[in-house]
This record gives C-alpha cells, sequence and structure tokens, in this order.
C-alpha cells in the first residue's frame, strides 16, 4: 500500500512540475491556482508551508506541557483506581471527530476565550491561535498516553533508590523518572507534531483559508491539507495543472511527516535506556 500510495502521488507530481517551475514552487510566497499567467497560476507552496507549520508549533505549546503533566500524574501519583478511569477518558478525546472540534474552536474558543481576552479588533473570526488550540486538545492524548507507558516501564528501583537518597515525590518525577524516559516522551512530541501538520478539518473550520505569509496566530492562515480538502471540488477538471497541485501538495505533506517519523523513530534508537 505504501509503494502504491507513493507511485499515485509521484506520477502526478512528476506531471505537476512539467508544467511549473520546481523552483518556484519551492520558493514562491503566492499561492494562486488559476490566477496570473496561464492556467499554471502562481503555485507558490511557502504560504501552505508556513500555515501547517504555524498549527504545528502552536498544537505542541499547548498539548505538550498538559500531555506531560497528565502523563506524570497518571505514572507517579494516580492510584490504580483512578488511572484506570482517568486514562480511557483521556484517551476518547482522541475518538472525537475532528469536525467537532472545528466547530467547538469556532463557537467557543475564538469567540467566548480569545476574543474577551485579545480584543474583537485583533483577532479575526477564522484565526491560527484557535485552530492551534483545537488541534492542541486533539494530540494531547498521543502525548500523554505515549509518554505515560514509556514513565511506566522506567524501574521501581531507579525510583526507591532516589527516595532512599532523601528526594520527594516531585523530585523524583521530574528529575529520575522524566529523563529516563525521555526517548518515549520525544518520540511521542514528534508523532504529535506528524499528526498535528496532517489535521484537515478542524484546522480548515477553525483557521480559516487565506493563505499568507505571518506568524501572526490572530491571522486567517491556510495549511496544506486545507489547501487540498478547498481544490478538491467538482469544477477542478483531471488533468489540469490545478488537479496535479494537489498531488505535489500531498508528496509535499507525505515528506514531511515521513521525515518528522523518521526524526522520531531515530531519537529512539539513540536515547533509549535499556535496563536489566
Amino acid at each position: 500500500m505504501t509503494v502504491g500510495i507513493v507511485a499515485v502521488l509521484l506520477v502526478d507530481t512528476i506531471a505537476f512540475f512539467g508544467d511549473t517551475s520546481l523552483v518556484g514552487f519551492l520558493t514562491g510566497t503566492v499561492w494562486a491556482p488559476g490566477q496570473g499567467a496561464g492556467e499554471g497560476g502562481l503555485y507558490g507552496m511557502l504560504p501552505l508551508l508556513n500555515g501547517t507549520l504555524m498549527i504545528g508549533v502552536g498544537s505542541i505549546v499547548v498539548a505538550l506541557p498538559l500531555g506531560l503533566l497528565t502523563a506524570i500524574y497518571l505514572s507517579e501519583y494516580a492510584n490504580p483506581r483512578v488511572r484506570g478511569v482517568l486514562k480511557p477518558t483521556l484517551e476518547i478525546l482522541a475518538g472525537i471527530p475532528t469536525v467537532i472540534v472545528g466547530f467547538f474552536a469556532l463557537q467557543f474558543i475564538t469567540p467566548d476565550l480569545l476574543r474577551p481576552i485579545f480584543g474583537d479588533d485583533r483577532v479575526f473570526i477564522f484565526n491560527a491561535a484557535a485552530g492551534s488550540i483545537a488541534v492542541g486538545l486533539m494530540i494531547l492524548p498521543i502525548i500523554a498516553s505515549i509518554s505515560e507507558d514509556a514513565m511506566r516501564a522506567v524501574p521501581s528501583s531507579l525510583r526507591e533508590a532516589a527516595f532512599g537518597l532523601g528526594a520527594s515525590k516531585r523530585q523524583v518525577s521530574l528529575r529520575v523518572v522524566v529523563p529516563a524516559a525521555l526517548s518515549g516522551i520525544s518520540a511521542s512530541v514528534i508523532l504529535a507534531f506528524s499528526r498535528a501538520v496532517g489535521e484537515t478539518m478542524a484546522v480548515t473550520i477553525a483557521a480559516g483559508n487565506s493563505p499568507k505569509m505571518t506568524w501572526n496566530y490572530f491571522e486567517s492562515i491556510q495549511t496544506l491539507t486545507a489547501s487540498i480538502a478547498q481544490t478538491v471540488r467538482g469544477e477542478v477538471a483531471a488533468g489540469t495543472v490545478r488537479y496535479d497541485a494537489l498531488f505535489a501538495l500531498g508528496m509535499t505533506l507525505f515528506l514531511l511527516t515521513l521525515v518528522m517519523n523518521l526524526i522520531s523513530a531515530r531519537i529512539v534508537r539513540r536515547y533509549r535506556q535499556v535496563y536489566s
């Protein structure tokens, strides 16, 4: 299946670059399909990559502290009965349809959370901050669950040795358990980031469809996935440049997530600690 997916993406991506410059695609700052000279339009992917990275970074800023603190509580503080209830409840969050999370961001996060704090004139109704918070809530179970599993895999002998030296519960958790589980925690963050950059509906609804070069989280942006979702409509004829551009964006997203997963695997191998 992987070979088939790559082959499908590759065929139309090559066709796209037969009509459009690869350099222009990688370095262009305007994404305007169907506009400009000729059928090709303006296909600079940097605004879409910019929006994708904004959502990825913003969602990690939201999910990492919450997920890590949740994992520490479940692993080190919660009793088995509480853990047995809280962990499945937390993982239910991952099963909520993404379109519902997008509507939650549009109807609650922006008007009731962001605008009262930062002002209606500064915060667009569609904005990257709401998209980041929404996606951060969606990837929180990934960080919390994988990090908690990594912490629970740390041998009890390390904890007992730290307690024997007079360390408190907090010191054992933060200075012994977390460093020992660092490879699993790092892997969870990178996998969560890969999940964030691949999110479509929640980002499309909450962050809008305005491809632009900006780092203002209160403005509307557009991600790679949102651009694909917007373009895949009935009026886009197969075989056109705009149609082939979808596959070029898909290949870009595929390579981005592939690189992140390879980095995650390398971190696990490099910093993994084996206890006998």
